[in-house]
């Protein structure tokens, strides 16, 4: 899930226009908007069939984008000489309704999938998932940070069994503590728990669904868990995933707590400290039955490339995810096709001009690769898949700038920065806008943890300086409340749905071509330097971005 902000409005705007403001750079690059918006109209076309991994609409989607890459002149960057990179994916589904149940005092209670709880087909390569009255655990957050000096878990061998953990961080309920106040850390999101969960050796780990702390509703929940599940395929995936995954609805948390003499909000209380010790259930314990059908598919991801000329081993990044939804459920409407225009047609629009852009100008003394990822909309899984696999190596990628779903509302006096505070990059973007008096704007949702949901994120939590940068939602032509109009426009009538598709009528082209031309400045003043950005210090990227810093001489 990517961040959802300042994105369309599905109303009357300026027609699209191909000028940027360049300000007082006298090295503007020639961005065009016309050849963005061309590109956005093709990509969400219905010939491409919403863009579906590992559908008829892929080969259309990966062939455009590699024939465009080529005539602009970029090399093939992928392995072996290609312009992709094979990305085998598991695909795992629960056959029929699966048998939930609690068990106190050894009173079997059942619970209903996609109601009370909502468990997802198991991510390990098992054909069925049996556990058979586990013991239950409170585990606090599920966290162990050894840089913070907290460890939800205390030594307790919890190996076997099945725990029960807060979403978030331990900080957002006060906005205080050791976790970045109200700012998720990644420790607040649920893959990190289900991470610790398998290194842990817990059988199962259910995380309390809580809405603010979540920052989306139990339907969310519900909708995203209940339903087909993809992962890249892994050597060991039970190094990451407990053999059972799952959520649990707040009201039955608190009813089970509450039959085994616990009181539900006491314990998040205790949780919030670093004193917290795991916490049994009593006599509770926990069962899962049900089958797995797995199978493999396989997608690609694309990538172009631009040697450096003096340190061609050293790596400047641009990404952005070409797959929507495919073909689905119609809507009213009786339309099928999920098309995709702006999420994320525009990302790929945007890296292919900046191809354009580079290849058409100077070599630069680092290389540039121009990344096109595979299943994000399955849980940023081209990238993860890259990221596990690099075909650059993390350690000498200098930096990487991730394009995602950007707005069509015309010029904008600003720019939103998702994550704001992670990493340094910020104070060079702060330069580069400072030429168009253009401004930053923090991430206004930090508890949300926007930062996490993107395919920057896999490079990120490696030690990759990673940037996601969004549009700004200060419109030169309506201000902010057109900018709030814009994305709630958006998220209520085509977030996710077949009405994503391209408006020539209403959509302006002009402040994306803004925003490609400050990440063109961007990515060449890094790629003409020595310089080498880094995590800031209160970051929890920092420490692994700094364990390779040998190989960055």
């Amino acid at each position: 899930m990517k961040h959802p902000g300042h994105i369309v409005a599905l109303v009357a705007l300026t027609a699209c226009t191909s000028a940027v403001r360049s300000g007082t750079d006298p090295a503007s690059p020639s961005v065009s908007a016309d050849r963005i918006a061309a590109d956005v109209r093709t990509l969400s076309s219905d010939a491409f069939l919403g863009r579906g991994p590992a559908t008829p609409g892929e080969g259309v989607t990966v062939n455009y984008i590699r024939d465009r890459l080529q005539a602009a002149g970029v090399q093939p960057g992928g392995t072996n000489g290609s312009w992709f990179q094979e990305v085998p994916l598991s695909q795992s589904d629960i056959v029929g309704a699966p048998a939930l149940s609690v068990s106190v005092n050894g009173r079997a209670i059942p619970l209903r999938q996609g109601e009370q709880i909502a468990v997802r087909a198991s991510m390990q390569n098992v054909d069925r998932v049996n556990i058979q009255n586990a013991p239950l655990v409170f585990l606090g957050y599920g966290i162990r940070a050894a840089e913070r000096n907290w460890d939800d878990f205390k030594g307790e061998n919890v190996r076997g069994k099945v725990g029960i953990v807060l979403i978030n961080d331990p900080d957002f309920e006060t906005g205080q503590g050791d976790f970045g106040g109200k700012a998720m850390t990644y420790y607040g999101r649920w893959t990190y728990k289900y991470e610790e969960a398998a290194r842990q050796g817990l059988a199962g780990l259910l995380i309390v669904h809580e809405t603010a702390p979540a920052s989306y509703g139990w339907a969310t929940v519900k909708n995203s868990n209940t339903n087909t599940m993809f992962d890249i395929v892994r050597a060991n995936p039970a190094e990451v995933h407990p053999l059972l995954e799952g959520w649990v609805h707040r009201d039955d948390a608190v009813s089970l707590f509450k039959a085994v003499g616990h009181d539900f909000e006491a314990l998040k209380t205790r949780a919030q400290t670093r004193e917290f010790r795991p916490v049994t259930l009593g006599n509770a314990t926990f069962s899962a039955s049900y089958q797995v059908r797995r199978q493999m598919i396989r997608s690609k991801n694309i990538l172009g490339r631009l040697p450096g000329t003096t340190h061609a081993n050293e790596t400047v990044l641009y990404g952005a995810h070409w797959d929507h939804l495919g073909v689905g459920a119609p809507d009213a409407r009786g339309d099928s096709i999920y098309n995709g225009a702006v999420d994320n047609g525009t990302g790929i629009g945007a890296v292919l001009e900046l191809a354009r852009v580079f290849a058409a100008g100077s070599r630069t003394q680092r290389s540039l690769v121009f990344a096109f990822w595979t299943a994000e909309e399955k849980g940023l899984l081209g990238s993860e898949y890259y990221a596990s696999n690099p075909v650059y190596p993390l350690e000498t990628t200098v930096a990487g700038f991730n394009i995602d779903a950007l707005a069509a509302t015309g010029p904008a006096r600003d720019v939103l920065v998702v994550g704001s505070g992670q990493t340094d990059i910020e104070d060079r973007l702060k330069d580069v806008l400072a030429m168009s008096t253009r401004v930053i704007t923090p991430d206004p949702n930090p508890e949300a943890g926007y930062f996490f949901r993107s395919d920057h994120f896999p490079m990120a939590k490696r030690g990759v300086p990673m940037l996601y940068m969004d549009s700004g939602s200060d419109l030169l032509t309506g201000g902010t409340a057109a900018g709030r109009a814009a994305d709630e426009a958006y998220r209520r009538e085509a977030y996710h749905q077949p009405a994503d598709e391209f408006n020539a009528a209403t959509w302006n082209f002009a402040g994306i071509a803004e925003d490609v031309a400050v990440l063109w400045r961007l990515g060449t003043s890094l790629a003409q330097s020595r310089e080498w950005p880094n995590y800031r210090q209160s970051s929890e990227f920092r420490p692994v971005r700094d364990r390779s810093a040998a190989r960055r001489q």
